[in-house]
């Protein structure tokens, strides 16, 4: 029998109104090791951060306070070395005075900008629409901010001097291996070599300026894309993933590990230069053209390496919606609303040699 079936009368709607599923959101990891200084409000757009060069350093290494010989095929003996020449030059003469020394400045320089996005949407949306469309705006406004200030930084820490390749690599384009043990010690022993201190508090989750203490170890900050390599227990024997961290709290729910002085936090938001290193060959690496090799950025950092300076006050990041229904000479009949953000900040390498920057590969896992 024929009778009623779905398809003889064609339904008015015939569709049901699903739920708002997830979708991807930034994740902001590098803010949680950057050191925050402020600008006054109604001040510049400038701020000049000054550090006091230590006696015998230079403005060009400010962190050595026993330098190298020079030239570097200087023999030293018991009786002729850097230390015995420091010491005699620091010795008092009875009845004379010494020769007044003068102090060396070493100035860093920081340019405020400001960003900013707009959305619009017009009263027959706002009137008719099934869903809350200003809301979504609001919540695409703040992601899209965050977005912006974790690349923000991440382009200034990456382009940071102190830099390390991955495999027989000496520059961004010839990287040709992966992460490994011996260049994380290279890069520990680079950073304890120039003073870096271990973070022993990050920024705190909080609306609010503060801190919150941790653990102390180097922070390396790096793609997701990364994880794998990590957990290959030949290249990190010792290697910890989280989950077998124990009494240690994470530092972040990004956090995946640690190794060593290390741990490591990643994000996906933080991207490899896509095909930028030296032939894929015999490296196992992934290559998004399938012929040469994507060279992932690790940021690996000791406290007060590199910071963010907000605009101090309320009105530093700000939301703003102009609803539906306001009407002026613009907009007479009151049909369009708007949502956007704008906000101030840049980012700052405060000493280079405190952080350093790992250029690598990672494995295919094909």
């Amino acid at each position: 029998m024929p009778g009623q079936l779905y398809a003889t009368q064609t339904p008015r709607i015939g569709k049901v109104k699903g739920e708002i599923l997830a979708r991807a959101i930034p994740c902001e990891v590098l803010g949680l090791a950057a050191s925050n200084k402020e600008l006054p409000r109604n001040s510049s757009t400038t701020i000049i951060f000054r550090r006091w060069v230590p006696y015998d350093a230079t403005v060009s290494n400010p962190n050595i306070l026993v330098a190298d010989v020079s030239p570097t095929s200087t023999v030293e003996t018991e009786a002729s070395n850097r230390v015995s020449t420091k010491l005699t030059a620091n010795l008092a003469a009875e009845g004379t005075t010494p020769s007044p020394d003068t102090i060396v400045a070493q100035d860093i320089t920081a340019v405020m900008v400001q960003y900013a996005c707009l959305y619009s949407f017009t009263d027959v949306v706002a009137d008719m629409y099934e869903d809350d469309i200003e809301d979504a705006l609001k919540t695409q406004v703040a992601e899209r901010m965050m977005l912006i200030r974790e690349l923000e930084l991440y382009s200034k820490v990456r382009a940071g001097t102190n830099r390390f390749f991955g495999g027989t690599g000496t520059t961004i384009a010839t990287v040709d291996g992966k992460l490994t043990a011996k260049m994380l010690r290279k890069i520990a022993r680079s950073l304890s070599r120039n003073y870096a201190r271990k973070p022993t508090s990050i920024l705190a989750p909080t609306p609010n300026i503060g801190t919150k203490p941790i653990e102390a170890a180097f922070l390396v900050f790096g793609s997701t894309d990364m994880e794998a390599d990590l957990r290959d227990t030949t290249a990190f024997p010792s290697y910890t993933p989280v989950a077998a961290y124990g009494s240690r709290k994470p530092i972040h729910e990004n956090e995946l590990g640690s190794f060593e002085q290390f741990r490591f936090i990643a994000s996906p938001d933080l991207v490899p230069f896509q095909n930028g290193g030296a032939a894929v060959g015999s490296t196992a690496c992934v290559s998004t053209g399938g012929t040469v090799i994507d060279v992932y950025p690790l940021i690996v950092t000791g406290q007060e390496a590199y910071g963010t300076v907000p605009l101090r006050g309320s009105k530093s990041f700000d939301l703003g919606i102009i609803p539906v229904g306001n009407r002026d000479s613009a907009d007479p009949l009151a049909q369009r609303g708007y949502v956007g953000s704008k906000w101030y900040g840049v980012s700052v390498l405060l000493n280079q040699q405190w952080m350093a920057v790992a250029f690598v590969g990672v494995g295919n896992l094909a």
